[in-house]
């Protein structure tokens, strides 16, 4: 069903039947956002999910992925980023990348995590070059949000 989307709008019906029982049609959105699917309710309101349904997205991850490679580096684990590439069977750019995005203003990390940033902002435009300057970064996200 990836790729589905089912869009209603109006107000719930309620449709008796003549053996006594009803049926309730609700009118809803569902949406997929980061891999995830959204339900958003008739009044607008986006449904929140039961915890045990929520997976971390891509994005969290690779945020994951790069701390952890960033400590293996920190605790002499591992001696460079090469070494760190042959062990995970990646390519040493992947790994420079993700490694990048520890280097995220506290704000975007925390967007990341709480799975807040816009959607059309990717990984590649967090991970590739990011500024040093946090305050560079958060133009970033902002000019990339307006186009």
């Amino acid at each position: 069903m990836s790729g589905t989307r089912i869009h209603r709008t109006g107000t719930p019906n309620v449709i008796p039947s003549s053996d006594g029982k009803l049926t309730l049609s609700i009118p809803l959105q569902i949406k997929r956002r980061s891999g995830r699917k959204l339900v958003t309710l008739p009044n607008g309101e986006i449904a929140k999910p039961r915890p045990w349904d929520v997976a971390a997205t891509p994005l969290q991850l690779a945020l994951a992925r790069g701390h952890r490679w960033l400590a293996m580096l920190e605790s002499g684990e591992a001696k460079s980023l090469k070494e760190i590439a042959a062990r995970e069977s990646v390519d040493n750019s992947y790994v420079s990348r993700m490694v990048n995005l520890t280097t995220l203003a506290p704000e975007i990390v925390a967007a990341i995590l709480d799975d807040t940033l816009p959607d059309h902002i990717i990984l590649f435009d967090l991970a590739v070059d990011p500024p040093a300057l946090w305050e560079e970064q958060r133009e970033r996200i902002k000019s990339a949000s307006s186009t």
